[in-house]
C-alpha cells in the first residue's frame, strides 16, 4: 500500500493461491495493508444500486484529482475504507455480489529509465480509488484485470502498484509500470505467489492470452525507448522494476520467508534478486496457513524482531507483520459452496500477529456496528481499536504477556472456525431471499466471539501489567 501524502513510506505484503494449490479447492488472495501504526479502518458493505444515469467518481485527494464516469449499475461489495475520506477512500479489499474478490494495492517501484519515457500522471488513478471504480463493475477476475487496465491506459496512474483479483476459478496479479503501462499474469491453479513491494512478474508470454494480459503498445514502447531488445521476450520485473540496496533489506526477505514457509525444500537466500514470482508448495495450503504467513515476522530465523538473534540480525529485515499494519485480509472464494455463500472476507483488524482473522460472509445487508466505527483516536467501541489495544498492551511487556495473547488467539480461532462450519451446515435450509439476513446475523455472532475474547484479553493484560512496573519493588512480607 502507498497512501496519502504525509506518509510516503508505506508498504504491504501479498499472497495469491490457485484453486488446486489449496486444501479445499478455494481460491485465496490476501494482503497486509500497512501504512500507519494508528490509522483506523472500517469494514462496510455497499448495497447493490441502479441509477438512472452514469455516476461520476471524484477523488478527495487534492494532490491527485482523479475523476471518471462510472456505470449506472453498481454491484454489492464489501470494503475496508479508512476512518476519514479526507485523503481518499482507500477501500482496499472486498468481494462483490458476483463472487469476485479484489485487493489493492501492493506498492511497488518503477525505475527512472522507464519513468523518463512515460512519466506518472498526477491526476491519474491511484490506490485510493482502484477498488471503488473497479470491484462493483466486474463479474470475473479476468474482467477486473481488463477494466482496471483500460482505466490505467486511458487516465494514467501516479504510482506503481500490484493489484490482486480472484473468482472461483482464477487468480490474477496485475502490475502497473510507469504512467500508462501494465501487465497481468494468471497464477497457475497449482501454484502460489508472495509479493513484497517489488515488481514481481517476470517473463510475459505475449502469445498466451489465457494466462497473460497487458497494455496495448507495451512491446513497441519497450523497443522504441531502448528499454530492452525484446529478442527474448519481456521480463517485466527486470525492465520496469528496481533492484537496489533497499530491496535487499526491505522487500526480498519477505518473499524469501514466504517461499521458505510453503516450499521449505528449496535453497534460497533472503537477499536474492532471483526469487521466482510463481512457486509450488510442498503441500496443499489451508486458509490458516495463508493467514499465518501474513501474520509472521521471520519466526524460526535469527531475523525475528522478538526472537533470539543478535540485535543486528533482529533488525536487519522488514518483517511481514509489523506495527504499521492497519488491517490484514484473506479473501476466500469457495467453489464447493452455493453462489450466495462462497465469499468469505477474513479480516484481522490492526496488526495480524496480535489480532485474529474473523470470517465474514460477503453476501450481507450490513456489517457489525463495531466494525463500522473508526476514529482518529482510541474508542473502546471500535473493532479496530479493541484489537489494537490488546497489541499495545502486549508490546509493553512482550515476552511476559505474549503467551496469554497466543492462547487467546488460538482459542478464538477455533471458536470462529467452528462457527463457520456450523453456519455453513445450517444454510442448506435457508431460502435465497432470506440468505443475506441470515449471513448478516452469522457475521454479528462471529464479531461478538472475537471482540468479547479480545476485550477480556485486554482486561487480563491490564491486570497482569500492574505488577510489571519499573517502579516495582519486591518487598519481603515478613518484614
Amino acid at each position: 500500500m502507498l497512501t496519502h501524502q504525509f506518509n510516503p513510506y508505506s508498504a504491504c505484503t501479498s499472497i495469491l493461491i490457485g484453486k488446486n494449490a489449496t486444501a479445499d479447492g478455494s481460491t485465496m488472495i490476501g494482503r497486509n495493508e500497512d501504512s500507519k501504526a494508528a490509522w483506523a479502518k472500517q469494514f462496510v458493505v455497499h448495497p447493490h444500486a441502479e441509477f438512472n444515469a452514469p455516476q461520476e467518481f471524484k477523488s478527495n485527494d487534492a494532490d491527485h484529482p482523479f475523476t471518471m464516469t462510472l456505470p449506472k449499475i453498481r454491484a454489492k461489495y464489501t470494503a475496508t475504507p479508512e476512518w476519514t475520506p479526507k485523503y481518499g477512500l482507500f477501500e482496499e479489499d472486498g468481494i462483490n455480489e458476483h463472487g469476485v474478490a479484489m485487493s489493492a494495492t501492493e506498492s511497488a517501484y518503477c525505475n527512472a529509465r522507464v519513468l523518463a519515457a512515460d512519466p506518472y500522471v498526477q491526476d491519474g488513478i491511484g490506490e485510493e480509488a482502484m477498488v471503488t471504480v473497479t470491484l462493483p463493475y466486474i463479474t470475473s477476475a479476468r474482467e477486473g484485470v481488463e477494466r482496471l487496465g483500460q482505466i490505467i491506459e486511458a487516465h494514467g496512474t501516479y504510482e506503481t502498484n500490484g493489484v490482486l483479483f480472484s473468482d472461483a476459478d482464477e487468480v490474477w496479479y496485475l502490475e502497473t509500470g510507469a504512467g500508462h503501462y501494465w501487465v497481468a499474469q494468471r497464477i497457475p491453479d497449482d501454484a502460489y505467489a508472495v509479493v513484497g513491494n517489488q515488481l514481481a512478474i517476470q517473463e510475459v508470454d505475449y502469445a498466451d492470452h489465457e494466462n497473460f494480459l497487458y497494455a496495448k503498445g507495451i512491446r513497441d514502447f519497450v523497443v522504441d525507448h531502448q528499454l530492452a531488445s525484446m529478442a527474448n521476450g519481456l521480463n517485466f520485473r527486470e525492465v520496469f522494476g528496481t533492484a537496489d540496496l533497499s530491496d535487499l533489506h526491505y522487500n526480498t526477505p519477505r518473499v524469501w520467508y514466504g517461499q521458505k514457509y510453503f516450499t521449505p525444500e528449496i535453497d534460497q537466500q533472503p537477499e536474492s534478486f532471483d526469487l521466482p514470482f510463481v512457486q509450488r508448495a510442498n503441500r496443499l495450503i489451508h486458509i490458516d496457513e495463508a493467514q499465518h504467513y501474513l501474520a509472521s515476522h521471520y519466526e524460526g530465523t535469527p531475523f525475528d524482531p522478538v526472537g533470539a538473534g543478535t540485535e543486528a540480525e533482529k533488525h536487519r529485515y522488514r518483517p511481514i507483520s509489523l506495527a504499521k499494519t492497519q488491517e490484514s485480509h484473506v479473501l476466500q472464494i469457495r467453489p464447493d459452496q452455493p453462489a450466495g455463500t462462497r465469499g468469505i472476507h477474513w479480516l484481522a483488524m490492526g496488526v495480524a500477529a496480535e489480532s485474529v482473522y474473523v470470517p465474514f460472509y460477503s453476501n450481507v445487508d450490513t456489517t457489525p456496528v463495531a466494525y463500522q466505527l473508526a476514529t482518529e483516536k482510541y474508542d473502546d467501541q471500535s473493532a479496530y481499536w479493541i484489537f489494537k489495544l490488546a497489541g499495545v498492551l502486549v508490546d509493553a511487556h512482550y515476552h511476559d504477556l505474549h503467551p496469554l495473547l497466543n492462547t487467546v488467539q488460538k482459542e478464538t480461532a477455533i471458536q470462529l472456525g467452528h462457527h463457520l462450519i456450523k453456519t455453513d451446515d445450517q444454510l442448506a435450509n435457508v431460502a435465497p431471499a432470506e440468505l443475506p439476513a441470515t449471513l448478516t446475523a452469522a457475521n454479528e455472532q462471529a464479531a461478538k466471539i472475537a471482540l468479547t475474547a479480545f476485550q477480556q484479553l485486554s482486561a487480563n493484560l491490564i491486570t497482569q501489567s500492574t505488577d510489571l512496573s519499573p517502579l516495582n519493588y519486591h518487598t519481603d512480607l515478613n518484614l
